[in-house]
């Protein structure tokens, strides 16, 4: 018997007869292909072909992981909490709470992910809860995980994240107050027009908000106060004056000033995609006609169009050559025939083919520039990077295209390293929060003269990707 492919559950057998899924007895439920349906028409709708390898099997996967980051509209609260009470007894004369003199518990620093419910792109989460028992009954600590996860698993906004979940504990619990603190960390990914106005594009919008239910309604109460302390014991400085800083400003990129304004230059929205995301929304069991989800589906399209397979020609004249460091191995400028040139640090953004999630980071491109050969222009490079960027992509081709494209304006002595941090490292099931990854090409003499390729590793600054 052969594997079972998780494509679309078919069997080889030894004589080479594929049984499918529903031969087999097995079925997709029915809100799997309704997304997977809908992934289909957004390729489409990116001049892309939904056949070609690499794509055939992201409808499944975008799906799957959607399935997955969503789970906890299929969750209840009681479920974990009712098993998951103990007794534990207060002061004898009545007066405190059980657990002891005050008696707050807390639990820092819980990594959580949701999905932002403006323009369906995950933002990250650490997440920290405090209860003080009451009725002498308290909760086993890794339960306030695994709500907090129910909350995390759904289309949220920060503050309405800090409200269910403290509004969940205190009702399943019955303490006498909750305390819920976030620091979300929300991706701003620019479109290709921006990203070439503004070099020094900030890649993160940070939100703090908090939520308190029973003696932690009055957030002057002092029982705030020993709460944040004990956050900050451990390093955690949240401020309870500034603790709701994201209301003044618009959480999700996709909503700010600038944003919307460059997006009404674009051309008018495909209303087939708008309705192929609306159907997605009702697949994971959201009411699209629910007031901040109306423009979700619009404002997720004219994010996905920065990624269309277009068939633009790279402008390679024009650019202002700019200076470039020149290597030698104690660090000083070489005015030798032969020299390492480096253009360090270069932003990307990108989106990944096999889950349409995004990616993002820093390209490093390091290459030899002989005497009588003019440096090629950081602008240059940039546009190059942001090319290939702005497409459906992985990694490993962007690093190879990248070189590829450098060397054949340079005569093939290249070297080019990315790094980058991947969404779907953190919202697919792994959830592997602070990873990187790093991707090499080398081509011409950086393949076969060690020394050159140690001399511009070492160039690359020790923290280049950063929240």
């Amino acid at each position: 018997m052969g594997a079972l492919d998780e494509g679309h559950f078919h069997v080889e057998l030894e004589n080479g007869v594929k049984l499918s899924g529903l031969e087999l007895g097995f079925e997709q439920e029915p809100e799997t292909l309704a997304i997977e349906d809908a992934v289909k028409v957004l390729l489409q709708g990116l001049g892309e072909d939904v056949n070609r390898e690499g794509l055939k099997k992201t409808p499944l996967r975008v799906a799957k992981a959607l399935h997955e980051g969503t789970r906890g509209y299929r969750q209840k609260v009681k479920d974990i909490v009712q098993g998951a009470l103990f007794p534990e007894v207060g002061l004898d004369n009545g007066i405190g709470h059980a657990g002891g003199v005050g008696g707050l518990v807390i639990v820092r620093d819980l990594d959580l992910f949701s999905y932002c419910e403006s323009c369906l792109l995950p933002f990250q989460v650490k997440c920290h809860v405090g209860y003080v028992p009451s009725g002498q009954r308290v909760l086993g600590l890794s339960k306030l995980s695994r709500v907090a996860d129910i909350f995390g698993k759904r289309l949220q906004d920060p503050q309405r994240l800090a409200d269910e979940l403290c509004s969940a504990l205190h009702h399943g619990i019955k303490p006498a107050g909750v305390a819920v603190v976030l620091q979300c960390l929300h991706l701003h990914f620019p479109n290709l027009e921006s990203a070439f106005l503004d070099p020094n594009h900030q890649g993160w919008v940070k939100a703090r908000v908090c939520s308190g239910s029973g003696v932690f309604e009055d957030q002057d109460a002092d029982v705030w106060s020993d709460f944040l302390s004990l956050l900050r014991f451990r390093g955690v400085n949240v401020d309870k004056t500034r603790i709701k800083d994201y209301t003044e400003r618009c959480w999700c990129p996709s909503q700010s000033p600038l944003t919307a304004k460059i997006s009404s230059k674009l051309e008018p929205v495909n209303q087939g995609m708008v309705a192929a995301v609306t159907s997605i929304l009702r697949s994971l069991g959201e009411d699209p006609s629910r007031q901040e989800l109306l423009g979700t589906p619009t404002r997720f399209v004219k994010w996905l169009m920065n990624f269309q397979n277009t068939n633009l020609e790279m402008k390679l004249n024009g650019f202002a050559c700019g200076r470039m460091d020149i290597l030698k191995p104690n660090g000083e400028l070489s005015c030798n025939k032969e020299q390492i040139h480096s253009e360090l640090s270069l932003p990307f953004w990108s989106q990944c083919e096999h889950h349409l999630l995004p990616f993002h980071g820093v390209v490093h491109i390091g290459f030899f520039c002989t005497e009588g050969l003019s440096p090629i222009g950081k602008s240059l490079l940039q546009s190059i990077v942001h090319f290939y960027g702005f497409k459906l992509q992985v990694q490993e081709r962007l690093t190879r295209q990248i070189a590829e494209t450098v060397s054949s304006l340079l005569g093939g002595d290249v070297m080019v390293v990315v790094e980058a941090s991947h969404t779907c490292m953190i919202s697919r099931g792994i959830e592997k929060f602070g990873s990187s990854t790093a991707t090499i090409a080398v081509l011409g003499r950086f393949s076969t003269d060690p020394a050159a390729k140690a001399m511009f590793l070492q160039s690359i600054p020790k923290t280049t990707l950063g929240g």
